[in-house]
């Protein structure tokens, strides 16, 4: 059985949302389909019939994903309406090294760009435009979430 890279997973569908949940509940947390449902407060029943169908009413997808310990449903329900999902950063102390990171990262996806441009047949081309484009903008979002605590500072009680 070969390991998943949980990082990159991405649904294609609800369904495949709730069961990626799931597996990732059960692979890095040990949890059952059970052990979910009693943490969610509802019956295992009704959790493998939403699993198998998708129908899991929208009130209780926090609470699935709160026990998971993933975000795949949210992720896959943003990117269904057109919006670009990108997690949150936690701020840390930002160095040189980081600010260049930053840099040549959008260079390296601004190159990729101008190839897929260039011959925007070439699939390959579009993944790698795309995982670029992705790592740029969750770079981007650090930043942005670090600067943004500068302006409502956090008080400490």
């Amino acid at each position: 059985m070969t390991r998943r890279d949980w990082k990159h997973a991405r649904a294609n569908s609800v369904v495949h949302a709730l069961r990626l949940c799931k597996e990732f509940a059960l692979v890095r947390h040990n949890l059952s389909v059970e052990r979910i449902a009693d943490r969610m407060g509802v019956t295992h029943d009704s959790l493998y019939k939403w699993l198998g169908n998708g129908r899991m009413p929208a009130i209780l997808v926090p609470a699935y994903e709160l026990a998971c310990g993933c975000h795949y449903v949210s992720d896959w329900y943003g990117a269904a309406a057109g919006r670009l999902v990108v997690p949150m950063p936690t701020g840390r102390a930002v160095s040189e090294a980081d600010l260049l990171a930053v840099n040549s990262s959008c260079a390296a996806a601004l190159a990729l760009l101008t190839t897929f441009y260039a011959d925007p047949t070439r699939a390959d081309a579009a993944v790698a435009t795309l995982e670029a484009l992705r790592a740029h903008l969750e770079q981007v979002a650090f930043h942005h979430h670090n600067v943004a605590r500068y302006a409502a500072p956090e008080l400490e009680f």
